[in-house]
């Protein structure tokens, strides 16, 4: 059987210690007065013999595997695999490699997941949870690796945090609809507690209440698709008077619009509509729907800024004052909430 390639091998072959291949691999060639021709001459080696240095191993030595671990309950939603992509290019420019995965909702899932995070010796987290899972993540924040979260605010759980301004980016877009003249504005969201959607929630209810409108809400037990856009048609149809409808989530605005292929159109295609969330559709059909964009380039920049930042001093969650970063959502205004003709 062949004997595995090692840093030891590399140093036997060049004639010199295994500490100088160490720092060569590491990018410390310069720092330790390496010259250049013995640098090259390791660098030869190590290309022409393909070696791949043992992550774990290294780790051993630095205390760093430079693996960060990604957990959202579904990275294939929008918003999640679009702050992933921004977040794995600024993590990458910064030497991190991140490892995704999606927890759903299930306990076992996310322990299996921690556990393999755990085996790797990933250096810090970063994590979207998913409504029911707060036990679980309680525990992996009382261990040494630092956690960031984005998206989801928990406030029994005492850690940092980054996230859209979910109360005012909803306040500002039910006033731009009071601004252009619409008067009884509805609002369709989930029945959930998780905190993001209930800020979203109040930042619409406060903003009416001011004009002393009436809040007209839908919440919904939500399961699929086909039930939402049922309760959807329902709503609009029970409250004629509406003349504007604010959807909480980019989902549901998909639900609203499949309204559509039930010959229901007009249900919506009579009122404003805004969407919370963007999405690429909402501006190329007719009319092109107004939404909330959230900042995806500032989150993923400040939850890799703070993650690192507690990395390179060494710090646990626990260290410090807990970290709360809101940023504003964009407003992308288009046809669908055009101001109302006196």
């Amino acid at each position: 059987m062949q004997e595995k390639l090692s840093i030891k091998h590399i140093a036997n072959l060049v004639g010199t210690s295994i500490t100088t291949v160490s720092f060569v691999l590491n990018g410390k060639a310069k720092e330790k007065h390496i010259s250049e021709k013995l640098t090259e001459k390791i660098l030869k080696v190590v290309a022409e013999l393909d070696y791949q240095p043992n992550s774990i191993a290294r780790s051993l030595r630095t205390g760093k595997t430079k693996i960060i671990g990604f957990l959202v309950d579904d990275i294939s939603k929008p918003f999640f695999s679009g702050i992933a992509r921004v977040i794995d290019q600024k993590a990458s420019a910064r030497g991190y490699k991140i490892i995704f995965s999606s927890t759903g909702n299930d306990k076992k899932r996310i322990s299996e997941i921690l556990n393999i995070f755990k085996d790797r010796h990933v250096d810090g987290y970063i994590i979207a949870i998913a409504e029911g899972l707060e036990e679980e993540i309680g525990r992996l924040i009382s261990g040494k690796a630092p956690v960031v979260f984005f998206d989801r605010y928990l406030p029994e759980i005492d850690a940092d945090y980054v996230l859209t301004d979910n109360f005012q980016s909803t306040a500002t877009a039910t006033q731009h609809l009071l601004d252009n003249g619409f008067k009884k504005i509805g609002f369709v969201t989930i029945d959930t507690e998780q905190q993001q959607m209930l800020d979203r929630l109040q930042g619409y209810t406060d903003t009416v209440k001011k004009v002393k409108a009436k809040p007209q809400v839908l919440k919904i037990k939500y399961t699929n698709s086909e039930d939402s856009t049922e309760k959807i048609k329902s709503f609009l149809q029970e409250n004629p008077d509406l003349d504007a409808i604010i959807f909480a989530a980019n989902y549901l605005t998909m639900d609203g619009l499949r309204l559509s292929r039930l010959g229901m159109e007009q249900l919506l295609s009579s009122k404003a509509v805004l969407s919370f969330d963007d999405f690429e559709l909402l501006e190329f059909i007719s009319p092109s729907i107004t939404a909330i964009e959230q900042p995806i380039e500032a989150l993923a920049e400040n939850i890799v800024q703070l993650l690192l930042k507690k990395l390179n001093a060494g710090e646990s969650k626990n260290s410090g004052e807990r970290s709360v970063l809101k940023i504003n959502a964009n407003l992308n205004i288009r046809q669908s909430t055009q101001t109302l003709v006196s």
